[in-house]
């Protein structure tokens, strides 16, 4: 893994998160616990700061960034961010889905309880409600999601990501 200063910054990674070994973390970026990094995963915090909750794991060529002098990126707790995907200069409130491939915009807000769909684009912005599933070039909302079947998907996928990270701590 490369793990790297910048302008005297330096990430903080609790003992408890997995990080692949070609994951690269740099600048201001901070994690709370049982959050994991996968192969390929880049979290750039050097132009401005990232801020990671607890059981984040962001999947395998995800990039998350951030906009000098505007916009920090700030993700909740039981946030996934797909295979793939881009988190650029916003804000990602609890229990989020971001989708494989989708792109989330600067000075964007994804409220709690939200889905991404996958190759979705939500563009600068935008504000995606709680409760609501987003899909598209440029993304609409396309549902409002029925709690009962849509928390557990996403609390099952934040779950599960801690478990496959067990996995590879033991090796």
């Amino acid at each position: 893994m490369l793990i790297k200063s910048v302008n005297g910054k330096s990430p903080s990674i609790p003992e408890d998160c997995y990080v692949a070994e070609n994951a690269t973390i740099v600048g201001e970026v901070t994690f709370g616990k049982s959050c994991s990094v996968w192969f390929n995963a880049v979290i750039r915090g050097d132009v401005n700061f990232i801020k990671i909750g607890n059981k984040v794991n962001i999947q395998d060529g995800a990039i998350i960034h951030c906009t000098y002098k505007k916009h920090p990126t700030i993700i909740g707790n039981n946030v996934s961010i797909g295979h793939n995907a881009i988190v650029h200069g916003c804000v990602i409130h609890d229990n989020v889905l971001i989708g494989m491939g989708a792109i989330v915009m600067d000075d964007c807000i994804i409220e709690s309880n939200s889905i991404v769909a996958a190759g979705a684009v939500i563009t600068q912005n935008t504000i995606v409600g709680s409760g609501t599933i987003w899909a598209g070039v440029p993304a609409k909302k396309v549902k409002d999601i029925d709690q009962s079947d849509f928390a557990g998907e996403i609390e099952r996928i934040s779950n599960n990501y801690v478990m496959y990270s067990s996995w590879f701590k033991e090796e």
